[in-house]
């Protein structure tokens, strides 16, 4: 079973075996994906300051080309179709965006912009791939695998104060390449939810623990 991109699709076709995603030469298509916008109405609210650092992650997803993984031991890459950043910025920007769209973060930004955290959100990016269905299945499904893993670090002392890994697998409905988008959005944007309420508690129940006043 190979991958190819046809007319903008994504097909799935042969049975002999998975092959070589083709490599296609027409104009390529860029896709982003979206921040979470709504969270547990019961989070604490923070007043310290965050920084989201860019995330680390393996050569074979620190890339704009979407990922796809036909077996345990190989990584290939769709054609004609890229994220609009390298998946580990991506990510950073997206994290970010959702700090601040549940409105209990006083300020979040990245530490180049000179912002002096009361902690940092050190993440790495473990799984950002689609995976093909096996030889012998009868679905032609791809699975599209996220998994970080969220680190929070108090500035004040450079000591982990919480870290925590965050999976989620979702179904493509079809190998339409805005399905596998759709999916890639749902798998990261659950994540993400559960990583900003986590991230949030654990700092406000630190900040109880450990009062001290906030670097500015």
């Amino acid at each position: 079973m190979s991958l190819v991109l046809l007319g903008g699709s994504l097909v799935l076709s042969g049975c002999g075996g998975i092959g070589t995603i083709s490599r296609a030469t027409a104009p390529t298509d860029l896709y982003t994906l979206t921040p979470k916008s709504t969270f547990d109405t019961g989070l604490p609210r923070l007043r310290q300051q965050l920084t989201v650092e860019e995330p680390t992650a393996s050569s074979a997803v620190n890339t704009d080309q979407v990922a796809v993984q036909p077996t345990p031991y190989r990584f290939e890459y769709l054609p004609r179709a890229r994220w609009v950043d390298r998946a580990p910025v991506m990510l950073q920007t997206l994290l970010i965006e959702s700090y601040e769209n549940s409105g209990k973060v006083g300020a979040v930004g990245r530490s180049s912009v000179g912002l002096r955290p009361d902690y940092m959100i050190v993440s790495d990016l473990r799984e950002f791939q689609a995976r093909l269905p096996k030889a012998n299945s009868e679905s032609e499904a791809l699975e599209i695998h996220v998994m970080l893993n969220i680190k929070i670090v108090d500035a004040f002392d450079d000591h982990i104060i919480g870290s925590k890994t965050f999976e989620r697998v979702s179904i493509s409905p079809s190998d339409e390449m805005d399905d596998i988008v759709l999916a890639f959005d749902e798998a990261l944007g659950k994540s993400m939810r559960r990583a900003v309420e986590w991230s949030v508690k654990t700092i406000y129940s630190h900040g109880q623990r450990n009062p001290r006043p906030t670097l500015r």
